[in-house]
């Protein structure tokens, strides 16, 4: 199980603000060192006008705190991310049915997938693939119209069970002109961490990465006498 999220300090190093104030810092003290210097050389007779250089040093201040403001908005953003972790962490440990991936967890020799099955169709194959793509089981799908349930347990086209881990499922089919079918798929594996990058929430079924906008649907995961 794991948690990522994000948190910051004050121009934070790495951050856009501490980049900015960096840089800022450089070209403030370059502009010190130059006015430093005319300072020194200035003709006493005609010595030079303080408003130009005090109007430059008023716009570095001015940029300076717009650095520091953003900086503000960086944490807020940071503290809203990892609250948004926290607000999900009640998910770990349950079972999600995701949309939109072929890649599901074999967890203990059990895995389950969904697939729709278009009108139409003449011919279809489970192929189901480990992390290598190598294919380890295939069977004929069922043809029959509409939403259907496959139950794996773990064993490859000769009977031998496969490591648990991470696989893909393809269900490809074709309909009475030789056209390919278009056939959906959901996957189901269980949280184990959830996670926060450039906004977007993620969730984690062993190494399996998984959009949050992907999820269809929560449920407890079910206990053994449950599973019997």
């Amino acid at each position: 199980m794991f948690i990522s999220g994000a948190s910051s300090t004050t121009l934070e190093e790495g951050t856009k603000s501490a980049n900015a104030a960096a840089g800022l810092q450089d070209d403030l003290n370059r502009f010190l060192s130059l006015l430093t210097t005319q300072l020194k050389n200035q003709d006493p007779l005609d010595p030079m006008d303080s408003n130009e250089f005090t109007s430059q040093l008023v716009q570095f201040a001015s940029v300076e705190q717009q650095i520091y403001q953003n900086s503000n908005l960086e944490q807020l953003v940071a503290l809203g991310q990892t609250n948004q972790v926290s607000s999900l962490v009640d998910f770990i440990g349950k079972r999600i049915e995701v949309a939109g991936t072929a890649k599901f967890p074999l967890e203990n020799s059990s895995a389950e997938f969904t697939y729709n099955m278009p009108a139409g169709a003449k011919s279809a194959s489970i192929i189901i693939r480990d992390a290598n793509g190598l294919t380890v089981y295939e069977q004929d799908a069922d043809l029959e119209q509409g939403a259907h349930t496959f139950d794996w347990d773990g064993r490859d086209r000769n009977g031998g069970t496969v490591p648990d881990g991470q696989y893909s499922v393809l269900v490809s089919g074709l309909d009475h002109q030789g056209e390919l079918l278009d056939i959906s798929t959901t996957v189901f594996g269980r949280v184990t961490g959830i996670g926060v990058e450039n906004g977007q929430t993620t969730m984690f079924m062993g190494d399996i990465e998984v959009p949050q906008t992907m999820v269809l649907s929560v449920k407890e995961v079910p206990t053994a006498s449950e599973a019997n």
